[in-house]
C-alpha cells in the first residue's frame, strides 16, 4: 500500500511539474494541426508554416533544454530526423521555456549545438504555439499527416516504438 501511495504522489508531482510520464493519447478524431504562431525566432532554418508543410509528414516536438525528460527524448527525435527525412519526415522542435533563462536565444542555440539538433527549432517564448496546440507537457510529440491533421500524440518519455511505427505508416501512405 505504501508503494502505491508513493507512486501516486510521484505521478501527481510529475503532472504538476508539466513533465508527463510516458503517456500516449490518440486524438479521438484527427484534428487539424494549428499554425506556428508568436514564434520569436527560428533556429536552424527559415520560418516554417504548417500550411507550407502540407503534403509532408511532420513531427512537432515541444521541449525545453533543461527538462530531463526532454533530454532523454531528444536522441530518439534526432534519430527519426536522420533516418526518415529523405523519405519525407519533417521534424520541427518548438522550444517553449519553463524558466526565465530558457528564453535566451543564445542559451537555446548552445543547447541545440550541445544536443546535436539539426532540424528547425521555433523559439516560442510567449507560449503562443504551445497554447494554439493545447499543449500542457514537456516533452510532447505530435505527428501530423500529409493532410495537416494531428494523428498521433505522445507525452513524456517512452512509447518510442509506437511513435516510430506510426511515422513509418504515415510515410508509407501517399
Amino acid at each position: 500500500m505504501f508503494k502505491s501511495i508513493l507512486t501516486a504522489f510521484a505521478l501527481s508531482l510529475t503532472l504538476l511539474a508539466g513533465c508527463a510520464p510516458g503517456a500516449q493519447a490518440e486524438p479521438p478524431k484527427a484534428a487539424p494541426a494549428p499554425e506556428f504562431t508568436g514564434i520569436s525566432r527560428w533556429l536552424n532554418a527559415p520560418p516554417q508554416t504548417m500550411a507550407g508543410l502540407k503534403g509532408k509528414v511532420v513531427l512537432v516536438e515541444f521541449w525545453t533544454y533543461s527538462c530531463i525528460n526532454c533530454i532523454h527524448v531528444l536522441p530518439h527525435v534526432r534519430q527519426w530526423h536522420e533516418r526518415y527525412r529523405e523519405q519525407g519526415l519533417v521534424v520541427i522542435g518548438v522550444h517553449t521555456p519553463e524558466y526565465d533563462e530558457e528564453r535566451s536565444t543564445d542559451n537555446v542555440r548552445r543547447a541545440i549545438e550541445r544536443f546535436g539538433i539539426a532540424y528547425p527549432v521555433a523559439q516560442d517564448n510567449g507560449y503562443e504555439t504551445w497554447n494554439a496546440w493545447g499543449n500542457r507537457f514537456w516533452p510532447a510529440l505530435y505527428l501530423v499527416d500529409r493532410d495537416g491533421r494531428i494523428v498521433h500524440r505522445h507525452y513524456g518519455e517512452g512509447g518510442y516504438e509506437a511513435t516510430e511505427q506510426r511515422i513509418r505508416e504515415l510515410l508509407a501512405t501517399r
